[in-house]
């Protein structure tokens, strides 16, 4: 096992902060379809939540474009790269589609997004019961695709601590 670097301290805080707000949102999103007594609040909470992860998205892929990640060890087979490579870009694919579909959905529904201190986002699709229902499954669909991706990408960051041992988990919590 060869020595690692590790992804910087703001590479890391924007993945770890990501990934609470990413988990929240799914299961925020999960309970806004299981319970109409606590969708609106849900639903309150899970807009601007979103919004927030746009933004940070477009902070953390600027920052990893000025700051490429650490390379894999030797040791990781080429298509386990290969994979990894496709996951990350899903992964920036999804975070930056579902909360514009989100916004695009409650504009078609005709609802504006308010966000905390009563700012309003102008409308980013017009208003239309058809492209609302289909921009809702859509969002939904890539919900669950965004959710499978989450877990596939929990479960190599545990093969690599757990298993491998190669340095590549440590890389991103900081530690070793």
């Amino acid at each position: 096992m060869r020595t690692r670097a590790h992804y910087d301290r703001t590479a890391r805080w924007l993945h770890w902060s990501m990934a609470a707000m990413v988990l929240a949102m799914l299961f925020i999103g999960g309970g806004m379809v299981a319970s109409l007594e606590l969708r609106p609040w849900l639903i309150d909470l899970h807009r601007p939540l979103g919004l927030l992860v746009l933004v940070l998205a477009v902070i953390r892929f600027r920052h990893r474009r000025r700051n490429p990640p650490p390379p894999l060890p030797d040791s990781v087979p080429p298509r386990q790269a290969r994979a990894a490579r496709a996951s990350h870009a899903i992964f920036y694919a999804l975070l930056f589609a579902m909360p514009l579909l989100g916004w695009a959905l409650s504009s078609a529904g005709g609802t504006l997004v308010t966000l905390p201190g009563g700012w309003v986002l102008p409308p980013l699709a017009p208003q239309d019961p058809a492209l609302y229902t289909w921009l809702r499954g859509a969002h939904g669909v890539l919900g669950y695709a965004l959710f499978g991706l989450v877990l596939v990408h929990m479960s190599a960051a545990l093969h690599h601590a757990w298993v491998r041992r190669d340095g590549v988990f440590e890389a991103m919590s900081g530690g070793k």
